[in-house]
């Protein structure tokens, strides 16, 4: 069979949860076929380089189990037994029990309910257009980044940081708390090349051994949730060597006598008995980066999905405020440059006065099974209106979560790609397209550009963008006003005007739109984002919670006065001895590419690494079904043995289906919802757990 002949090669962007947000140069075969997908050479960031999963991309695209044509259920919830219905009947479906549920309990009884499962504003976003203008109830976002964010800005006062391309300029690069191979390759691609180029090390701070640590200079492998006990371990020595650079503290942060009083019982050997490791490593890097202040501290989300994330985040970035790191270009650090953004987007999402209650994303368990204070004192929630996320899988509690979705008075509508175990608890499914088939912009969160990326081929069967959905399901509820008649295209083109990025006609010429603030600017050179221009050791929670807009989930005083180091982690005890976490897999995105062949070839199994020697203890061998459980629930995997991690903790990397498992429940039935201090989040890192062989 010969070969189609190549039509042309496009560019786009990469619409998943990932820093990186990678510019794609794509194959385009015909109308409705793309082929190979490749990493944009010309952006300075992708550089060519892009994960293997999306480099797969042809596979989704082009996957026989495609969702194609609306579907009502007809059987039980979960089952999977559906019937093929027209757009129009769906809709008319949707629109009466909406306007049903409305009218008895309230509108706050309808929850829209959407994540990240594309970062395109207009199809990730628009759904809070239909949202505000009805009243439905608002999403409080905790699941990702709430932790993470808080504890940064707590220190900077503004969620930005140094470009990631000077990581390449840089004498070490520290990546703390993320598997870049795994989740962000790109990092990777810059700090080698530092090391290439300029004899940098790099330092890789994890809780087993990753496939980036496996590529680091100096690993520190330390336990769960200890991060800012060797973070405080490390500020300590600088300023005990002299290895600090106190004319900075004094210029640019609220250093003070008190929290070098502070520091000074948080010695190496207090810190080797939380961290495990040696006093030898804890000196050693800190002798590294005090002697190099052209650091560059990457800094990433896993390390911070525990029940001190927030104060573990804090200070970790207080490091290269001690070395003055960000008074070197190539030095400094960085989590996000999503404060940067600067757009104006009320024509994707409307007017934002409503006055809903706004409930907590990670607490969806707890939401649907009637608890009054996850409910804020409001209505039951009657109907969910679900796009981009699949909670079946992803969220905290998954008993709990389970247990919600099943109930028969609960009226969910789903529009995705594939047959979710989320969408076979619908009552109606609609089915969506992929990045290639609509138009949209995305930011960059792990980078500096706005990339355009326009629909390149047509959609297959009946799936329609979240953009259509919205505007009709709008005028099915009486919220004709928002059903806007500009094509996806066309917001994107009026928001990028609105936000004074130009021209869209112009801007699709290179693809993107450079956001970088000025270098000096980046390095906070002129001050750091609060009133007195200082780095905050000593955080103003309350300020950071005004800057978030987030909530209290904690008494304000149980927060640290300084950056420090505490234990607020779930206690393992003789009935649950093991700490368990669960990190990203290699070919997986949270739920997505799971469907897919390659992926699932890569991946194999659900397993556990464990240490030879608990495996030992427990009379365990190496490819046994074993089961993990707690107080949640159970899941059963399959054992691997691993000399990377340490005894006591265990791993489970990826979210695996609940049906890959035996029993039916997936990782995430152990992760507790109880929201993190000090504004909310998910622990997904840290449950405490048992492990048994399982029972054949």
């Amino acid at each position: 069979m010969n070969k189609p002949a190549l039509a042309r090669t496009a560019r786009s962007v990469c619409p998943h949860d990932c820093p990186s947000t990678c510019a794609l140069d794509i194959e385009i075969v015909d109308d409705r076929t793309i082929g190979r997908v490749r990493g944009a050479k010309d952006d300075p960031y992708t550089a060519g380089v892009i994960c293997e999963k999306v480099a797969r991309y042809a596979e989704r695209v082009h996957h026989p189990d495609r969702l194609l044509y609306p579907m009502r259920r007809i059987g039980k919830k979960g089952e999977g037994a559906f019937e093929r219905i027209s757009w129009d009947e769906a809709l008319d479906e949707i629109g009466r029990r909406f306007l049903e549920i409305e009218a008895e309990y309230g509108a706050e009884a309808i929850w829209p309910y959407n994540y990240a499962g594309t970062m395109g504003h207009v199809q990730r976003d628009g759904l809070d257009r239909l949202r505000h203008a009805k009243g439905y109830s608002n999403k409080y976002d905790t699941i990702c980044v709430m932790i993470s964010w808080s504890g940064y800005i707590a220190g900077t006062g503004m969620l930005t940081g140094v470009n990631p391309e000077q990581m390449a300029e840089s004498d070490c690069v520290v990546i703390w708390g993320t598997n870049p191979v795994n989740t962000q390759i790109n990092v990777m691609t810059h700090a080698v090349r530092a090391r290439r180029e300029r004899g940098a090390k790099i330092v890789v701070v994890d809780i087993y051994r990753t496939a980036t640590m496996e590529q680091a200079d100096m690993a520190l492998l330390i336990r769960p949730g200890s991060d800012g006990a060797l973070a405080c371990a490390v500020m300590h020595v600088l300023l005990r060597d002299g290895l600090a650079d106190r004319a900075y503290l004094a210029s640019h942060t609220d250093f003070s006598a008190d929290f070098e009083a502070h520091l000074a019982s948080r010695t190496p050997q207090w810190a080797a008995e939380i961290t495990g490791l040696s006093v030898e490593e804890i000196e050693g890097f800190a002798h590294l980066v005090g002697e190099n202040p052209k650091s560059y501290f990457r800094l990433g989300y896993g390390f911070t999905r525990q029940r001190n994330g927030a104060t573990n985040m804090h200070a970790a970035l207080s490091i290269p405020a001690m070395i003055g790191a960000w008074k070197h270009r190539g030095g400094g650090a960085f989590h996000s440059n999503s404060g940067a953004w600067g757009l104006e987007k009320s024509a994707i999402t409307g007017k934002q006065g409503s006055a809903a209650r706004a409930l907590d994303f990670s607490r969806i368990g707890a939401i649907l099974n009637g608890d009054a204070e996850a409910l804020k004192g409001g209505p039951p929630v009657k109907a969910l209106l679900i796009q981009n996320t699949n909670p079946m899988v992803v969220t905290p509690d998954h008993d709990l979560t389970r247990k919600g979705f099943e109930r028969d008075d609960l009226f969910t509508v789903v529009h995705e790609q594939f047959m979710t175990e989320t969408a076979m608890m619908a009552d109606i499914v609609l089915p969506a397209t992929m990045f290639v088939e609509h138009n949209d912009y995305y930011t960059r969160g792990g980078h500096t550009r706005v990339l355009y990326g326009p629909k390149l081929i047509d959609a297959p069967g009946e799936a329609r963008p979240n953009h259509f959905v919205i505007n009709e399901i709008a005028k099915c509820v009486g919220a004709e006003t928002v059903a806007t008649e500009k094509t996806d295209r066309e917001l994107v083109a009026e928001t990028f005007l609105r936000s004074d990025y130009g021209d869209l006609d112009e801007i699709e010429k290179v693809g993107f739109v450079d956001r970088a603030l000025p270098d000096e600017k980046a390095r906070f050179a002129d001050g750091f984002a609060w009133p007195d221009g200082k780095y905050r050791f000593a955080p103003d929670w309350e300020a950071a919670r005004i800057k978030r807009g987030a909530q209290w989930t904690c008494d304000p005083a149980q927060m640290p006065r300084f950056a420090d180091y505490v234990d607020w982690n779930e206690p393992v005890s003789d009935d649950a001895p093991f700490r368990l976490t669960t990190s990203p897999a290699r070919t997986f995105l949270n739920s997505t590419f799971i469907e897919t062949p390659g992926s699932k070839k890569r991946e194999g199994e659900p397993k556990l690494l464990m240490h030879a020697q608990d495996a030992a203890q427990l009379n365990l061998e190496d490819g046994a079904a074993v089961t993990i459980g707690n107080h949640r629930g159970s899941v059963e995997l399959t054992l691997k043995l691993f000399v990377g991690v340490r005894p006591g903790v265990v791993v489970a990397e990826g979210l695996h289906p609940h049906k890959a498992h035996r029993k039916g429940r997936g990782i995430n039935t152990l992760i507790g919802s109880d929201p993190v201090p000090p504004f909310g989040g998910a622990a997904f890192h840290d449950a405490a757990v048992w492990i048994k062989a399982s029972q054949s």
